[in-house]
């Protein structure tokens, strides 16, 4: 094991000091990422994108291409969170679904993470829960490449498929969306809590409030409607 860790260390290494590998055009209609708290920073030598539709997962250092892997993403209701994130957590065997290892996000509105998997015939599908799945040996090479503090990239539309309507939301719901809409609704001025993507209490009582002043029904849901008024569909 160690021969192997000293093995892959070098190829870094070599990577970094000059190597470049070839980079594979991805059509950029189709893969971009909406902007979604929180927003990171560029830190370190390594950076990790993640492309939902197409079920890869690249690591990047110093800005070029060096690993490309095949995972599964969040199935519809269950989407991998848009975004951009930090690793923030290591952690080794936490059980047969999470695979060897974890490497966690920043999500704040849930626990997501990029781990490995007993269900290797769910990679390259929409089959997790929201979570990044590897193969185990793959995410154990990751494991050891990548440092905490390290800025993930998830790429898509934040609303989801763009071919069709985004979810109505209501209390009770968590996602992306959620803090989208919060944060909208922040900069008009109606809402004054973090936006944590957590559809609360607070978070209805704004809807309910922006509905009233643009002479919506103040029923507390985000409905397209609601989406078309703030901006976010045509």
């Amino acid at each position: 094991m160690k021969r192997n860790i000293s093995s892959l260390m070098l190829r870094v290494i070599a990577f970094v000091l000059g190597l470049v590998s070839i980079t594979v055009h991805i059509d950029s209609a189709l893969a971009y990422a909406e902007p979604s708290l929180p927003i990171v920073s560029d830190q370190g030598i390594f950076s990790i994108e993640v492309y939902p539709l197409y079920h890869q997962l690249i690591v990047r250092a110093q800005g070029q291409k060096f690993k490309t892997y095949i995972v599964a993403v969040g199935n519809p209701t269950t989407p991998t969170p848009v975004g951009e994130y930090q690793i923030v957590y290591k952690g080794k065997n936490w059980g047969p679904s999470y695979g060897p290892r974890w490497l966690g996000l920043n999500v704040p509105w849930g626990y997501y993470g990029i781990h490995g998997t007993n269900k290797p015939h769910s990679l390259g599908q929409h089959l997790s829960h929201g979570c990044i799945r590897m193969r185990n040996k793959d995410v154990i090479e990751l494991f050891d490449i990548i440092p905490v503090g390290t800025k993930v990239t998830i790429y898509g539309h934040v609303l989801g498929d763009p071919n069709h309507e985004p979810r109505d939301l209501a209390e009770g719901d968590v996602g992306g969306d959620v803090q989208l809409i919060q944060s909208r609704l922040k900069s008009a001025g109606y809402f004054n809590g973090n936006c944590n993507g957590r559809f609360r209490s607070n978070t209805t009582a704004a809807i309910k409030n922006y509905q009233r002043n643009h002479n919506l029904t103040p029923n507390g849901v985000v409905t397209t409607r609601v989406y078309q008024a703030l901006g976010l569909l045509e």
